[in-house]
């Protein structure tokens, strides 16, 4: 009896057991933790752990689902498995943890760990190579590093770091910065910084600088020339420059289109040429030629004569007002007829003024407020006062040449008082600009209009008068003879002794007469004098002829 009932017993044993294991297993579910990242060489740590398992526990740490890196076995409950691994470039991969624990199987969640070269030895290089280019061309410049992964760069122009914000015209891509259209303002140094980092840690290379240039392209060439005297000779001096360019510039003289010498200016945007030179004579067209690797420009002719000083010489003043009319200063302006080199020499009451560089009070005890410009052709009076006040004279000689005369102007008078200092501006004299008058665009359209309106209402006022007197004439006519019937032509009155005719009479018969459609002609003696008069009268034009004052 008793083994019957333990052989009944013996399903629902094997049961139970399944069941437990069934539970067992599905609770096994371990979890790993650690990095995603770590730098090549370094050493990491994973730890995986099954909570409330059975002991023993054995972990095993595999790599790509199937590759075996470490094992490791938990005697205590709720303790974690650490595997601990030094990163090699075959480390990389996705990791899990295995859990064993009374014939249970677990596997864990996966963590994928990324291998991070530090970075070394960045560079930076460009394209075109080497970094020279002309404003406007696109130049590329990329930061290169020997090794190196999972990296981030920042650039850096004269020192300073370039971003989107603070420069817009260069382009940030990756490892490379763009430069469209380079400016000069371009030209400079840069260098790289190329960076990587891991959780806290960061590894950073910077490259060395990298220089850029910007090469400018060359402006149109001018040509001057000068004339020094050397003992009895002369001697020429052709100057070519250009006003903006990148040296090395090549400059090239031509006289009479040859081709004389030719110069290559490596720190400057000029070069000078010795030539002969006789003033009064004329020596040929000069031009300048420009060269560079990308450009050729030729300058406008100059036709090279000197002309000495000479013709008349004479003084121009000009007051200068300040805005509420009050004189503020004068200028002077000394007119050479003829000259291509003039030196100008001042006097203000037959003393000379001194240079704008040498100021004598001893020698020269003139003025203290005073400014010459245009080669010493204009003299600005910068304070008005009795001082300042005085006949002024200027004179010209060749600058070249010392032993020359001088060719005088006439004296002018500048006189200037308290009074005139503080009163509007005045009448000048022939020798004087007087002041300047700005009259604006709608000042102009303003002063037309009214002479355009004023014009109309005039024109409109004698027309509407002619008009009214003209109706009253031709109403008074009607009115006064109806039956159109001619009345005789009174005779006019004299006085004895050959006086003059009385006009008012005869004024006043000629108005009240009418006549008949036909038409003739009387003969009215008015004043002592003829005049022919032919009445129209079915149109009354005697009346409109008599109110114009012809009758």
């Amino acid at each position: 009896m008793t083994n019957l009932q333990t052989l009944n017993l013996l399903p629902i044993l094997a049961l139970a057991s399944l069941f437990v294991e069934i539970s067992v297993s599905a609770s096994l579910r371990p979890v790993l933790t650690g990095p995603d990242k770590a730098f090549l060489g370094s050493r990491v740590a994973f730890r995986c752990i099954v909570p409330g398992s059975s002991l023993p526990v054995a972990y095993e740490l595999m790599r790509n689902s199937g590759v075996l890196s470490a094992t490791d076995t938990a005697l205590e409950r709720d303790q974690p498995a650490s595997f601990f691994l030094k990163v090699t470039a075959a480390s990389e991969g996705s990791y899990q943890c295995k859990a064993t624990a009374g014939g249970s199987t677990g596997v864990s969640n996966s963590i994928k760990l990324s291998v991070v070269t530090p970075v070394s030895k960045p560079r930076v290089t460009s394209e075109p190579f080497p970094p020279v280019v002309y404003e406007g061309s696109p130049l590329v410049l990329s930061c290169n590093v020997t090794k190196g992964s999972h990296l981030s760069y920042t650039w850096f122009f004269n020192k300073k770091e370039i971003t989107s914000s603070t420069s817009p015209f260069l382009h940030l891509t990756g490892n490379k910065l763009a430069m469209e259209k380079v400016t000069a303002e371009q030209a400079g140094s840069y260098y790289c910084r190329a960076w990587s980092r891991v959780q806290d840690i960061t590894r950073v290379s910077s490259s060395t600088d990298f220089q850029v240039t910007v090469k400018v392209y060359v402006s149109k060439p001018r040509v001057s020339f000068s004339i020094s005297k050397e003992g009895a000779s002369y001697r020429g001096n052709v100057t070519c420059w250009t006003t903006r360019g990148s040296p090395p510039v090549n400059f090239s003289l031509l006289l009479d289109d040859e081709e004389v010498e030719s110069v290559t200016a490596t720190e400057s945007l000029a070069a000078w040429f010795p030539v002969a030179m006789v003033p009064g004579l004329d020596m040929g067209v000069a031009r300048c030629r420009v060269n560079t690797e990308v450009q050729e420009l030729m300058s406008e002719p100059v036709t090279l004569v000197v002309v000495p000083v000479g013709g008349d010489v004479k003084v121009e003043v000009e007051y200068l007002f300040t805005a509420n009319s009050k004189m503020a200063a004068a200028r002077l302006s000394c007119q050479v007829s003829r000259g291509t080199f003039p030196y100008v020499s001042w006097l203000l009451n037959d003393s000379v003024l001194p240079s704008e560089t040498y100021v004598d009070s001893h020698i020269h005890p003139i003025l203290s407020h005073y400014a010459l410009a245009d080669q010493r052709r204009t003299l600005f009076l910068t304070k008005l006062g009795t001082e300042e006040s005085g006949y002024y004279r200027c004179r010209a000689r060749d600058s070249y040449d010392e032993s020359e005369p001088w060719v005088e102007s006439a004296a002018v008078l500048v006189r200037v008082t308290d009074g005139i200092l503080n009163s509007m501006p005045r009448a000048t004299s022939s020798t004087e600009t007087p002041p300047k008058v700005v009259i604006t665009t709608i000042e102009v359209i303003t002063i037309v209009f009214c002479c355009f309106l004023l014009l109309t209402l005039a024109v409109g006022a004698a027309c509407v008068y002619k008009m009214f007197d003209r109706e009253q004439a031709q109403t008074h006519v009607a009115s006064t003879n109806p039956s159109y019937e001619a009345l005789p032509l009174s005779e006019p009155t004299t006085t004895s002794g050959g006086k003059q005719t009385d006009a008012s009479s005869t004024d006043c018969d000629v108005q009240n007469q009418v006549y008949r459609p036909a038409q003739h002609t009387e003969t009215l003696h008015l004043n002592n004098e003829f005049q022919s008069v032919k009445y129209d009268v079915l149109s009354g034009d005697a009346l409109f002829y008599r109110s114009l004052g012809f009758l």
